[in-house]
This record gives C-alpha cells, sequence and structure tokens, in this order.
C-alpha cells in the first residue's frame, strides 16, 4: 500500500439556512479542492460537524462523497467515540469499507482512559474490523493525550495502523514519535499552524482546514516542505497565517465556514451548540482576502 503524503482535507458539512445539508455546496467544494491539487479527503471528521449529524445524513453524506469523487482521491472516513464496541459496529456496516484508504478514529473522549485503556481501544477496533486506521490525537477536545509511547506500541505491534494525525500542539511530542516510528507509519500534523516544521522534522503532511479554502496554496506549500525547500514554503505559509489564525478565533468550523461563504462555495450555516461568526470577524477576513487577492 502507498504510504499517505501531502495534503488531506477536514471537510465541512454545508448547510443550508434551514441548516438541512447542502448537497450542491458539498459537490462544489470537493470538486475546488479537487482541481486544485489536495492529495485525499477526509469526511466525517471535527470540521464535518459529525456530532450534530443524523446516522442517515452521515451515510447519504458518504455516499455523495463517494460519487462525486469516483475514485480520483483516496478517501479517509472518521469514526471514533468513547464506546469501543459501538465504534466497530458502526465501521462494519459501511458499505464499500474497501473503498476507503483508512478509518481516522479519534481517542476516546470524556471517559479519560489511562494509557493501557487508550491502547486497548484501539487494538480492540483494529482486531475486529477489516480496514486501515489512523488514530487521530486531538487533546484539547478529548480531554486525554495519547502518549508518544503508546502510538509507538501501536503502530509496532499492528501493522494496518498505518498513521497518527497529531494534534497535541507539541512539536516534541511529534519528533518522537518521527524518530522511533516504524518506517511505514506516517506522522501527519493536525494543526495548520505547524504543518511546516512537522513535516521539515520528517512528518508525512497535514490534514488541514485552511487547505479547502487555500487547495492551491496548502498543497503547494506542503510539497515545497517535503522537498526541503524551507524557505520558499514558509513564504506562502506567512502570507496566509493570518487567515489561519481568522478562521480558528471563533470556533471550527464557523471560521472556515465563513470563509467559504466568502469564496462562493457554500453558505456559512452550522448548527447550535455552534453559532455563525460575528460580523466583526467576517470582514476581516475578507478584508485580508482582498490583500491577498492584490498581492497575488
Amino acid at each position: 500500500m502507498k504510504k499517505l503524503n501531502g495534503t488531506g482535507v477536514a471537510l465541512v458539512t454545508p448547510f443550508k439556512k434551514d441548516k438541512s445539508i447542502d448537497f450542491n455546496g458539498l459537490d462544489k467544494l470537493i470538486k475546488y479542492v479537487t482541481k486544485n491539487g489536495v492529495d485525499y479527503l477526509v469526511l466525517l471528521g471535527t470540521t464535518a460537524e459529525t456530532a450534530t449529524l443524523k446516522e442517515e445524513e452521515k451515510k447519504n453524506v458518504i455516499e455523495y462523497i463517494q460519487s462525486i469523487n469516483n475514485k480520483k482521491l483516496p478517501l479517509i472516513l472518521g469514526i471514533g467515540g468513547n464506546n469501543t464496541k459501538d465504534i466497530i459496529e458502526k465501521i462494519n456496516s459501511i458499505k464499500n469499507l474497501s473503498d476507503f484508504y483508512a478509518i481516522l478514529s479519534v481517542s476516546p473522549y470524556y471517559n479519560r482512559p489511562s494509557q493501557d485503556g487508550v491502547y486497548e481501544h484501539f487494538k480492540s477496533i483494529i482486531s475486529n474490523i477489516d480496514a486501515n486506521m489512523i488514530i487521530y490525537n486531538v487533546p484539547k477536545r478529548t480531554g486525554s493525550n495519547i502518549m508518544p509511547d503508546t502510538v509507538l506500541r501501536l503502530a509496532n505491534d499492528f501493522s494496518k495502523i498505518i498513521g497518527i494525525k497529531e494534534a497535541s500542539g507539541n512539536l516534541l511530542q511529534s519528533y518522537r514519535i518521527i524518530e522511533n516510528k516504524p518506517k511505514n507509519f506516517s506522522v501527519i500534523s493536525g494543526d495548520d499552524f505547524i504543518a511546516l516544521p512537522v513535516i521539515l522534522g520528517g512528518g508525512n503532511g497535514v490534514i488541514s482546514v485552511i487547505a479547502q479554502g487555500f487547495p492551491k496554496k496548502i498543497s503547494k506549500m506542503v510539497s515545497l516542505a517535503i522537498e526541503n525547500k524551507t524557505k520558499e514554503a514558509f513564504s506562502i505559509f506567512y502570507e496566509i497565517v493570518k487567515i489561519i489564525d481568522l478562521i480558528y478565533k471563533e470556533g471550527n468550523p464557523t471560521g472556515i465556514k465563513t470563509f467559504l461563504s466568502l469564496i462562493k462555495i457554500c453558505d456559512p450555516y452550522v448548527r447550535l451548540p455552534l453559532v455563525t461568526a460575528t460580523y466583526s470577524l467576517r470582514q476581516k477576513m475578507k478584508d485580508l482576502l482582498e490583500k491577498i487577492n492584490d498581492n497575488n
């Protein structure tokens, strides 16, 4: 199996004003990022507001993206939670599971398991599904951190655990995994802000939120970093870093949906408990986008 490298996009789920799914917006988004050079698509992750999607809606989104993508790009499917048995059942219920390059599964939240509990959770899942898996570590959302020793233990014990989306924000943690990981295990930045240092330190790319707003720029930036063209990669990063900052100011995906509405991809609507961005944030984003466009 080819190793996962480059730019992955954590896709939003576009909504209409009545908060129903906007499949036309989803179609537009997928065509936009595919045309502009991203390497793979990540669906039903945090950015997709998966927590507020009904099971039938998730099924519809999966099937729609499979249809639009038509096997052009690898697909990573997010299925995670804090009930191990339930996750196994959900993964095994997916139609055409082999169409997905891997399952992205978040570390159990709320329960706050020990490191042994985290290990047993992922061991149980990977032992009972016929799919590859990418671990997702995002302590600010889950309330617990997957320590490097636990990641390495899983990576060495299970060849079908093929990588980690590392979003702890701790560079040294990423580097420790990179230094000691098996050859075919991918370390993927889950944070737009530190994607470059992770890649330059030996990581394999990024699962990015901003890449759906700037697919061409982020794909180019990541490619340059993989080629060790540091100065050129950072020149792109500094061009858009203020926008990256703004898309997280009022939460994700509130920010990126606001940005996507400004570039006419989809509407900015989110589902409660999230709320749409303030007028102030939208104006700041609009002003910055105009400056970026003027400079290109």
